[in-house]
Formats: C-alpha cells, structure tokens, sequence
C-alpha cells in the first residue's frame, strides 16, 4: 500500500470529527486526553446503555454525564445535537438513549427560551420510530419532570401517533403491562387523526374504549386484524388448541396478528410442538432468533426448523431484522441443537458484510483486560466479531489480544467467525501501550479496539508508538470521558458506536478524504 503518494486535502493529512482538547489521566492513571464536548457527548452515546453499570463509571454517573452534555449542546449547537439524536435513534440503532436525549434536548430548549435550529417537537418525533415509544417518551418525562407536560413534547409525540398507530401495532404493543397504554397517549397528546388513514379515527376510538371500557369495547369492522383478533378471543379455552392446530390455523394467527407471547396467553397451557408451527410463519425474524432453544424444547419437526432456518439465513430478512450480530452469536451459544448452526454462521455473515475489505497489512490490537471483559459483555463480543470480520478479509492481517500480556490470535481467510471467537480469553489489566510496542512491525495501519483506560505508559502512550505516517484507529468502545491518545488530525483517529460504520471510515480517511459526523454524509 502506498503510504506517501496518496491524493490528500489541501491543508494535509485528512482530520475525523471525534477531537481532543486537552489532557487528563485515565481512569487507571495513564497519560489520557479530554475531547471536546461534541466528541464527548457521540463516544458516550453510541455506547450507552441507559442505567448500565460500567467497571469505572456508574450506571447514574453515565446518565447523568450524557444528560447534561446533551442539555449544554442542545442551546449551544441545536442543529448538530438534533442530528445526532435522530441517526442514533435511526442508523445508529440506540432507542433508550436516543429517547433521553430528546427530552433533554427540549427540556433544555424550554429552560434557555432558544428558538433557533430544529424544533423541540421535531426533534421528539424523529426519535420515535415504534408505536411503543410515544408512550415510552411520556413516561420517561413524567418520571423525570412531573405530569406537566409542554406542548412541544405533546405535539411531537402527536405526530409520531399519527405515522406508528396501526391495528398491528395496537395488538403488540397495547398490552397491560405498559405505564402508558395507547389509549393514555391519545388522552394526553389528543393527535388528530392522519386524513390520509381514514380508518385512524375509529382505531383511536378504539384504542381509548379499549383502555377505558374493556369490558365493552368492540374493534371496528375496517381494521381486519382487530376484528380477526376479537374473533378469535371469543373462542371458548377449551376449543382454542384445536383452532390452531385445525386447517387454516397458521392462518388465523396471521391475520389477527398474533404474536407468540400472545398466542401463549391465549392458550392458558403449554406452547407445544403444534402450537409453534402454527405461529413460526407469522413471526418476524428476530423472534425465530430468540426461540430456537423454545423450538428445540418443544420438539419442532426438522422440516419446518429448516423453513426457519433458511429465513434466518435469508440476507434480505437480516438487514430488515436490523440486529446487532451479537444476537446471532447468543442464539448460537444457547440453541441445544446443531440444526441452526450453519444458518445463523451465515446470518452472522451477513451482518457483517459491511466491513471493507483493507489493503496492506493491518494490525488489529483487541483489549480483553477485566474493565471489557465483564460490563460490557454484549458490547465485548460485538467488538470481537467485528474485529475478526476486519481480519478475515484483509489482504494481510496481525489480530492480537491484549491486557496485562498480549499474544496474537490465530484465524484464516474463510474460517467460521464463531470458531475464532473461542480463542479469545481474558487477561488482567489494560497494558495497550505495550501491546503496540511489541506487535507493531512496519504494519500500514493500527486498528485498537478498547475502553481506552490503560494504566502503564512507558514512552509515551499507545498511539506514540507508532510512526506518525501510519495512521492509528482506535475504536471506543465504553464512552469514558478521558482517552488513550489525541484525535481527529495527524494520522491518528477515534471513532466508536456498536455498527460497521467505524470500521467503513478507515478506507474513506486513507483514499484523503475528512470524515465528517455520520448523520452529515
């Protein structure tokens, strides 16, 4: 790979957004770097599982530290904060946290009187993207605010009832267990219904009898699963097996939008061989996911678990699933039986199809101290399949582990995915720099993949060991406020987020182009 005679910028080498502002130390002690508040607040919220513990930082110290970054920039930049919510939410596949920051962002707004840049009520509505969270907005905002509730909130939470409200959608996510039932959300935000869905005002009567007047409340003849539903409620228990192992069942169950969970009520007794086949047609693909070892239990016939198999594996159904390959890698981890094997190393496959394929050779430094090891479970693991993706398909790569020792990792062009993970283990405390000095031999790039919280810096820290032609990546992978070393200019790079898009960016900033905040492409 050429490392000199490369088109590049006027004015140098390519700059990344995530930047660093000044100094600091880790929360082990090392030499770290603070970042501006807008690389602060992105690391922090693509990691962030709201109220998750982590193994420096509380799960209330997180919260607290991302509310606050959120309520500063939503006066001082709104546009920029505004865009990052709505491609968390969206792209990067965060809904609590995106949910937050919303509120925040107008609670903020509100406090401040700022009415330039996009409006609080936007702003709310773009966050909700399932009919479930107008109800999950007001609860988080009563909980957190009280019962007063301002208009921009009621008004953008109106607006996403009007897209989301679907008899479907009423069946799934109406259910008794919610804070917030949808009849609730009418009550409060009082939506008028879409004039281009003229079935929407019966279905809001509906959803407010129903919540109200349970006893009493009938769907409305222009909502067919509401009615197939209903229907199907009115059926004796005793009858109720023989309707769903009788002809037509599977079909019944579809068209009253029954999902599993609901089927299971319905029933009052044991989901069953019969009773599975009959609903595994209707259900989306990440339920099929979640219930092999259910479908294994229950001794679901082979010819109808390879019908399963095939849509797991079905690359189309894996990107409208929108999972993170973790899922995958837990079903496989759990399922009793061999028959899902090869099809979810495929799904696994396919959701990682957007990782590039990188010239030259690489090395790919993977931290497995205790700090990765155990708060950040899912997030470890999904950090470790992306990196095994990177690996595989480069031309020439060196994938090491590393903690308090390092050593590298076996794996080749090819070999299943799930077989490397295996050989990973856990090794004591963060070492990174170490781990660069001794593995770095004249490789054209660095890729790090850690919480950044080393704690032994001999000459200096981790990205200083590496010549400063070669450009160093570090993928952030916990959001802690102090970092392992600068950013955004000069060859050295730090991205984060739980998506292949990190790892998309390496090529865009090694052909000279800047790479800009991903909601800005």
């Amino acid at each position: 790979m050429a490392r000199f005679n490369v088109r590049t910028p006027k004015g140098g080498r390519p700059t990344s957004p995530v930047t660093t502002a000044g100094r600091t130390r880790t929360h082990l002690g090392g030499k770290g770097y603070l970042r501006d508040d807008r690389s602060e607040l992105f690391l922090l919220a693509v990691a962030n599982f709201v109220s998750q513990q982590t193994f420096h930082e509380s799960g209330t110290g997180r919260d607290d530290r991302f509310a606050a970054l959120v309520r500063k920039l939503a006066v001082e930049d709104a546009a920029w904060t505004a865009g990052l919510l709505g491609w968390l939410r969206g792209d990067g596949q965060m809904r609590t946290a995106s949910l937050v920051g919303a509120a925040e962002y107008v609670k903020a707004r509100l406090e401040a009187g700022a009415t330039d840049g996009p409006t609080n009520r936007l702003v709310v509505d773009s966050v909700l993207r399932r009919a479930d969270e107008p109800g999950e907005m007001l609860a988080y905002w009563t909980s957190a605010y009280g019962r007063n509730v301002p208009k921009p909130v009621k008004r953008g939470v109106a607006d996403a009832v009007r897209r989301l409200y679907t008899g479907r959608n009423l069946l799934k996510y109406d259910t008794a267990s919610k804070g917030y039932r949808f009849g609730d959300v009418l009550n409060l935000v009082h939506p008028t219904p879409d004039p281009d869905k003229p079935w929407q005002g019966d279905l809001f009567q509906y959803a407010l009898d129903r919540r109200h007047n349970p006893d009493s409340a009938t769907p409305p003849a222009s909502d067919r699963a509401l009615a197939a539903r209903h229907a199907l409620m009115a059926v004796p228990v005793a009858e109720r097996r023989a309707v769903v192992t009788g002809p037509g069942g599977a079909e019944r169950l579809a068209e009253a939008g029954m999902t599993w969970e609901a089927l299971a009520g319905w029933l009052q007794g044991p989901m069953d061989a019969a009773a599975w086949e009959a609903v595994i047609p209707s259900m989306g693909t990440m339920a099929l996911v979640r219930n092999l070892r259910n479908f294994d239990e229950a001794g679901v016939r082979d010819e109808v678990a390879q019908q399963v198999a095939a849509r797991i594996a079905d690359p189309e159904e894996v990107a409208r699933s929108r999972q993170f390959p973790f899922r995958y890698l837990a079903a496989y981890q759990h399922a009793p039986s061999l028959r899902w094997a090869y099809a979810l190393e495929q799904a696994l496959g396919h959701s990682l199809a957007n990782v590039p394929a990188l010239p030259g050779r690489t090395l790919i430094l993977v931290d497995r101290s205790g700090s990765m090891w155990s708060p950040l479970s899912d997030r470890s693991r999904l950090c470790l399949l992306y990196t095994q993706a990177v690996a595989m398909r480069a031309a020439d790569a060196d994938l090491v582990e590393f903690g308090t020792s390092s050593a590298p990792v076996a794996h080749r062009r090819g070999e299943s995915v799930l077989k490397v993970l295996e050989r990973f283990g856990s090794l004591g405390g963060t070492d990174t720099t170490e781990a660069v000095r001794r593995h770095y031999r004249g490789h054209d790039r660095v890729l790090i993949v850690t919480d950044e919280q080393a704690s032994h810096h001999y000459a200096g820290g981790p990205t200083e060991q590496v010549p400063g032609h070669v450009p160093v990546y570090t993928w952030n992978l916990a959001g802690y406020r102090p970092g392992h070393g600068p950013s955004g200019s000069a060859n050295r790079h730090t991205f984060g987020g739980l998506t292949d898009a990190a790892f998309r960016l390496v090529p865009l900033l090694e052909r000279g182009r800047d790479a800009r905040w991903p909601w800005e492409d």
